[in-house]
């Protein structure tokens, strides 16, 4: 067994003229959460289908849990794949319909599957509820049980919490910690900041271009950002006297303080300073987030499917 269960180089992808994915490298170990972020239509979706054997790249190679990517039978009987949508049966009950996904797996000893995956995800009770009575979390837990019945090494995982409520989201987030220490391999696209910061590792993806990847940490100092925080009244005026400014790249509006950052922090601060004097404002120096990089990432992206002027 390899040390990594996605191993990828310079995978390309092309939808017609559109050069949606763009010389994608990557390593995932196993038994890591990873995460994939960026703007819709940024080609998220498209990479983990490639890395994962569900969609031949143009170009590029690498392997998928000790497999060829282009030994795509064998990858898919050892992952586990939850699509943006829900795509489960809403008049049957949710035992009926984790049934039915067992016999396309063709799965020997097919109740004993069922009830140990009812048992793991804490369906059992609801086992003879109809799937169209259950509420988003629920739903979600089914459609994460289905990606389990057949013991999977890799879970693909898209946007799977989205419309869910946050504390089914952190449940969901606990169980996938559990699988990640069983040495299951996840990869998970989120638009969710918090999400993203309790992955292992993360990769921003903008544009069919992977712009930064690691931990949380490694991607906020990759790009070397200085933050300030400006605190007082009136801070969407201020947020549009600062477009343009010298040293500032952008600014964000972050409850009752506006986020400013720039990648020379002496040049930034004095151009807050003399932007501000004079006005009850207050502005502190913090660290930089999450967030901040990834707007700061997307700003800086070209989208590949905008129209030339």
């Amino acid at each position: 067994m390899t040390e990594y269960a996605i191993d990828v180089h310079g995978l390309n992808k092309h939808f017609g003229d559109k050069h949606v994915v763009k010389d994608l490298s990557l390593r995932v170990r196993r038994g890591e959460i990873f995460g994939f972020l960026g703007p819709n239509g940024s080609g998220k979706t498209t990479s983990i289908r490639m890395m994962c054997g569900l969609l031949t790249p143009d170009s590029g190679s690498g392997q998928c849990l000790g497999h060829d990517l282009s030994d795509s039978d064998a990858i898919k009987r050892k992952v586990g794949y939850m699509t943006q949508k829900f795509s489960y049966w809403d008049d049957l009950t949710i035992r009926e319909n984790l049934d039915f996904v067992a016999r396309m797996y063709q799965m020997p000893r097919r109740r004993e599957a069922v009830d140990r995956t009812l048992e793991g995800l804490g369906l059992t009770s609801r086992a003879k509820q109809l799937t169209g009575a259950l509420s988003g979390g629920w739903k979600q837990r089914l459609a994460l049980a289905a990606c389990m019945l057949h013991e999977p090494q890799l879970l693909l995982l898209d946007e799977p919490t989205a419309g869910v409520d946050p504390s089914a989201r952190r449940d969901f987030w606990e169980e996938l910690h559990r699988l990640a220490a069983q040495g299951i391999s996840v990869l998970v696209s989120t638009h969710y900041m918090d999400e993203a910061e309790r992955c292992h590792k993360l990769a921003y993806i903008a544009y069919g271009r992977l712009l930064a990847q690691g931990t949380a940490d490694e991607v906020i100092a990759s790009q070397s950002l200085a933050t300030w925080a400006v605190a007082g009244t009136r801070l969407a005026e201020l947020s549009q006297l600062l477009h343009g400014q010298p040293g500032v790249a952008q600014t964000v509006v972050f409850g009752g303080a506006l986020h400013v950052s720039g990648p020379d922090g002496a040049l930034l601060e004095a151009t807050l300073r003399r932007i501000t004097a004079g006005q009850p404002v207050t502005l502190t120096q913090v660290a930089t987030g999450l967030e901040d990089v990834f707007i700061y990432l997307m700003n800086q992206s070209a989208d590949n499917y905008a129209v030339p002027a």
